[in-house]
Order: C-alpha cells, then sequence, then structure tokens
C-alpha cells in the first residue's frame, strides 16, 4: 500500500482555539503566582506559611493510598520550588478538585448500575469451572459493578479494517437506536460511508447519537461538525470541550470507544473513526489495531457505559428521564457457551480497574501471558506483576510499537525495558509500524481487549473500557494473532539485558520521572 504522511492543512480540526485557551490558563497561572509571590516576598510570615504549607503537603501526599509513582514527581516538585509546588498541586493535583463532577458521576451510577443483572448464577457456574479465573471476574463486578454474561457470541477482529466493515454492516440493520461514543472523530474518507450510513438511520426514524471526546479530535474535526450532525438528526455531545478558564478536569478525557445497536450487538476495541485506524494513512507504518463485536445479552453493560458518560457532562443538556428505554430484553441465544464481562473504568474514583483487571491476568497465569500496548508507561505495582509471573516460570511477553507516533513518550516507553528483561520479561517491537491494540491473552482461556493502555494516562487518567473473556472462541483467536506478530516483530530482549550507556539511563530516568504527568 503506497504511504502517505497527514499534513496540517488536510485536516479540519480546532487546534487554534485549543492553543488559545492553553495560553489563556498558562496566562491565569503566571498572574496568580506572581500577585501571591508579591506578598511573600513583602512578608517574611507569609514566606514562612508557605514552606509550612510544602511540608505538610509533603506528608498528606506520602500518606495518600495512591500509587508511589504518582507522589514522587509532586513531593520532589513542592521540596524544591516549595511555593510553586503547593500552587500547582492545590491547582491539578488535588484529586478533590474533581468533585462535582465526580458527585455527578457517582449520582448517574446509583441510577444506571443498578439496571445490570447480577448475574450471581452465572458466576457461581465459573467458579466451578476455574476458582482462579472466577476471581478475576468476581473483582470487575464488586468493585466496577459490571456483571458477568453468558449467551453472548464474541467476534475478534485482528485488523481494525475488518471491524469497521463489520460495524457498517450492522449499523446499517439498526431498527431502534444507535449509540457511538469515540475518543477521535475525523471527517474525512473512512468516516464518509458511516456518516451516510447515520444519516440514512436518522431519516428512518433510528435515534442516532454520538459522542466524542474534545482533545481526542481536535486535530481532525471543529465545532462546525457537531452542529452539522445535529443538523442531519443525528444527536451529537462532546466531552469535555477545552475552554479558556481554568478548568482542572481537562486532564481527564474519555478514551472510550463504544458502538451500540439496539441494545443487541455492540462494538468495542482500539481504533477511533480516522483515516490512519484503517489505513487510508499510514503517518506511522503500518498500523496494527484490533475490536471485538458482542451479540446478546452482554451488550447491556456496554449501552449503560454510553449513557453514563452521554447523561453526565453537562448540566445544560436535557438528559435521559427513562434509562429502562434503551435496556431492552434481547431475544438471542447465543452459539457459544464462553463468559463474557464489558467493564469501564474511571478516573473519578478511587478504584484503578482497568489495570487490576491486567495484574490479575499475570498473576493468575500458569504458561504464559502475552500483552500488546502502544505506550509502556507503568507503575511499580504492575512492574512488580510482570516480574513475578516471569520468575515464577510464566512466558511473559510484551509487545510496543517498532515506529512511535510520540518521540517522547516512546524514550520512557523504552526506559522500563530493561527493568522488566532483568527479570525475565521478553520485549518486541513490532517492525511494520505502530502498534496500537491495548489486549492481552493467558493460557488459552482468559483474553481482555479494548481501550486500555498500559500507561499512566489509560490507567489513571482516563475513562476507558474493555472485554474480559474466558472461554470464548475470541480468546484462540487473540492468541493466534499472537502467535502471527511475534515474526513480525524485533525480540530486544537480549540487547537491553546488556544494559544502557550512562547518559542514556540518566535521560529516561528524567523522563520517568514525569512519566505519571505524560
Amino acid at each position: 500500500m503506497k504511504r502517505t504522511v497527514e499534513r496540517k492543512h488536510d485536516v479540519h480540526n480546532g487546534i487554534r482555539l485549543a492553543v488559545f485557551s492553553a495560553l489563556a490558563i498558562l496566562a491565569q497561572v503566571i498572574w496568580l503566582y506572581l500577585s501571591i509571590s508579591k506578598l511573600r516576598d513583602h512578608s517574611a510570615w507569609i514566606s514562612g506559611a508557605i514552606s509550612l504549607l510544602a511540608l505538610l503537603l509533603v506528608l498528606y501526599i506520602y500518606g495518600r493510598h495512591i500509587n508511589s509513582a504518582m507522589k514522587m514527581p509532586w513531593i520532589m516538585l513542592i521540596l524544591t520550588f516549595p511555593f510553586l509546588g503547593v500552587f500547582l498541586y492545590l491547582m491539578i493535583g488535588n484529586h478533590n478538585v474533581n468533585r462535582r463532577m465526580r458527585e455527578r458521576y457517582e449520582k448517574l451510577d446509583r441510577q444506571l448500575l443498578p439496571l445490570l443483572p447480577a448475574n450471581d448464577g452465572i458466576l457461581a457456574q465459573l467458579k466451578e469451572r476455574d476458582e482462579g479465573v472466577a476471581g478475576q471476574f468476581r473483582y470487575v463486578q464488586r468493585f466496577a459493578k459490571y456483571p458477568v454474561y453468558r449467551n453472548t457470541d464474541v467476534v475478534f477482529y485482528p485488523d481494525s479494517s475488518d471491524g469497521y466493515a463489520a460495524q457498517l454492516e450492522e449499523l446499517a440493520k439498526a431498527e431502534r437506536f444507535i449509540f457511538m461514543g469515540y475518543h477521535a472523530i475525523e471527517d474525512s474518507t473512512a468516516f464518509a460511508p458511516l456518516h451516510k450510513i447515520l444519516k440514512e438511520r436518522a431519516a428512518a426514524g433510528v435515534e442516532v447519537r454520538i459522542f466524542y471526546d474534545y482533545v481526542g479530535s481536535m486535530g481532525f474535526i471543529n465545532n462546525s461538525f457537531a452542529r452539522k450532525l445535529e443538523a442531519e438528526g443525528i444527536h451529537c455531545r462532546v466531552f469535555n470541550p477545552v475552554m479558556p478558564v481554568l478548568n482542572v478536569f481537562m486532564n481527564n478525557r474519555d478514551h472510550r470507544k463504544i458502538t451500540v445497536i439496539d441494545g443487541k450487538v455492540g462494538f468495542v476495541g482500539g481504533y477511533n473513526l480516522a483515516d490512519e485506524y484503517f489505513h487510508i494513512t499510514q503517518p506511522y507504518g503500518y498500523w496494527m489495531d484490533t475490536g471485538v463485536k458482542l451479540t446478546g445479552d452482554a451488550v447491556r453493560s456496554l449501552t449503560v457505559t454510553f449513557l453514563e458518560n452521554w447523561n453526565a457532562i453537562r448540566n445544560r443538556d436535557k438528559d435521559d428521564a427513562d434509562f429502562e428505554t434503551y435496556l431492552p430484553d434481547v431475544e438471542y441465544t447465543a452459539r457459544e457457551s464462553g463468559f463474557v464481562q464489558p467493564y469501564a473504568d474511571s478516573p473519578l474514583d478511587n478504584e484503578q480497574v482497568g489495570e487490576n483487571v491486567y495484574i490479575n491476568v499475570l498473576r493468575n497465569a500458569r504458561r504464559y501471558a502475552y500483552f500488546v500496548t502502544p505506550y509502556l508507561i507503568i507503575t511499580d505495582e504492575m512492574n512488580h506483576a510482570f516480574a513475578m509471573a516471569a520468575k515464577s516460570g510464566v512466558d511473559v511477553r510484551i509487545i510496543t510499537p517498532g515506529i512511535p507516533d510520540k518521540k517522547v513518550v516512546y524514550n520512557v516507553t523504552r526506559s522500563y525495558y530493561a527493568g522488566l528483561v532483568k527479570n525475565g520479561v521478553r520485549i518486541y517491537e513490532y517492525t511494520p509500524g505502530f502498534c496500537h491494540a491495548k489486549q492481552c491473552v493467558s493460557d488459552d482461556k482468559v483474553a481482555t481487549c479494548g481501550t486500555i493502555n498500559l500507561d499512566f494516562r489509560s490507567l489513571y487518567h482516563h475513562f476507558e473500557n474493555g472485554v474480559l473473556m474466558y472461554d470464548c472462541e475470541a480468546v484462540g483467536k487473540i492468541k493466534d494473532q499472537f502467535d502471527a506478530l511475534f515474526p513480525q516483530c524485533r525480540e530486544v530482549t537480549e540487547e537491553y539485558r546488556t544494559g544502557r550507556s550512562s547518559f542514556l539511563r540518566l535521560r529516561q530516568l528524567i523522563l520517568r520521572l514525569f512519566a505519571p504527568l505524560m
């Protein structure tokens, strides 16, 4: 396929507004800093009070029940530059600053999550099959409130183009409603056939909703995109627009990718609705991405996940009064008998569901555990889980991109190789291009596929979603894809086992210090 490279003038975008907003926020921060700084310079007791506050704040951060890697950058900044560190932490580091948004999501979850079935009997069936795996699913059910299902068929798509083609086919059949929530949408070649179907379905009386993240899409579309869709009868909402005011919630983006059709068919995966995800443009070599289609009972959880974000983001929106309208009891008999658990993760609670699902996969692995991720910027806890699995004799492998999309992040990703390799983990880089898939498989039994990268953004700052599967045909298909991917990769295990130069180690350590903030 002929390689093409996207240029700035090729896409409609809202970058100018984003830059203006960033500069406005920066101006606010500088103005506040200088204003308070002048007071400090004229009063010794203000300077002393700030130093005392810095010390108390460091003790508070140290005592918080959060990952140590999240604490260290703040502690070092506050101890080195007390006034600046205290000011920035109170503005953007304190979890309580999102209190209003968190309360809004909690209120919605109290309405939505009870509409999901308990399915305790299905969990008991899984426990009879495999007690260790049942514990993984039980964790998600208890702490994320998403149940495990049967009566659901799962189809795995090893290439995003195949998943998108299946998606278009199912969307054309929609009779009642279409829900689509994506991190990024580009109003270009790939989106054109989807746009045509959505307009046709809306004209036929189908309720069509599209939800996209402002920052994720700002390089592709501007505000006129939402207005155009609304004029065509397609309801559109934008997640967390960047505004020229200091807004801490801007750091939390919607990274979920969900399509729901009539409450019966759903799609989840790593790909967004933009040309590069379907090989139309190739700015970073061959783009490798994956997805799954769910048909049956488990789609109910995808619907609830979509409705949560759709109704949470703005007070002035006219929200749904009757959620059950979109949660029908569908008549479907699955040909498979596996166990399926769609789940979602939120940065507004204190539960790192996405990270813990991955850690549980590693802890329960007996023979092998394979992961693929576009970014590898992990916590000490996950690093330890990888190491312990490998030390226990499990064949642990991680695939990362051979061609990066962000060079700084790529350097941070590589900084983790040596520590993992030292403990027995094997590292592969996907040489044809950029692997954007986020999935893992273990022991031919358990697999996940979704939106959750192995990095701090996905694990701690973004709204994410995925599907946990056991004894499904898709699990075997995911394993087959890994087997096909390894020969296309360059194994760098031995290269990083032998060590790095002192200069490279220093540079990587500095970058890793700020990895939780990337």
